[in-house]
């Protein structure tokens, strides 16, 4: 039996809602409150308790290794709810998916940096927007990877993602290379 059209629009509206939430999150994280000035009041007195011997210097290079690395992080996971949000209630990974998944990651990455541009505690800066991309990029290589895995463990018919020594001839009874 098939949905009525009014459900399936709302199905596939409701797919966006994480992606939409999330550009919500990283959208209050390029605010002055997520500022270095006001991250550092946290990280760093928690750093210093971590490592008591660390020089101040070690400290704030720790500091921003950890903002840098926040920067991977919150794109990697966008690219992941990206992905879940293009392909909808379609299962596994397709290049074409992979590849609006990244464009629309790293345009929101260049517009957040834009904002930041306007807000006088944050800088823009193309290289925090190119570490976006790597995160969003990282994550849909490692979708692929996650589903040629599950293919080739499956015997999945899907052969864009078994390796050769996995596919399965079409008796199923011997394997092709």
């Amino acid at each position: 039996m098939t949905q009525p059209p009014a459900r399936r629009i709302l199905l596939r509206l409701w797919a966006w809602v994480p992606s939409i939430l999330w550009t919500v999150l990283i959208t209050l994280a390029s605010t002055d409150a997520f500022s270095e000035a006001h991250t550092s009041l946290i990280i760093l007195p928690l750093l210093h308790w971590l490592m008591p011997h660390a020089s101040a210097a070690t400290l704030e290079h720790a500091h921003v290794s950890i903002r840098k690395g926040a920067h991977f992080t919150e794109y990697f996971i966008f690219s992941v709810l990206l992905l879940r949000a293009v392909r909808g209630d379609r299962r596994g990974w397709q290049l074409r998916w992979a590849l609006a998944a990244l464009a629309l990651a790293a345009g929101y990455s260049a517009l957040d940096e834009f904002h930041q541009s306007f807000v006088p505690s944050r800088t823009a800066s193309p290289w925090d927007s190119l570490l976006d991309a790597a995160g969003a990029a990282t994550a849909q290589a490692t979708m692929w990877l996650t589903a040629r895995f599950h293919a080739a463990r499956t015997g999945s018919a899907d052969e864009r993602f078994a390796p050769a020594t996995a596919r399965r001839s079409n008796n199923q009874s011997e394997f092709r290379g």
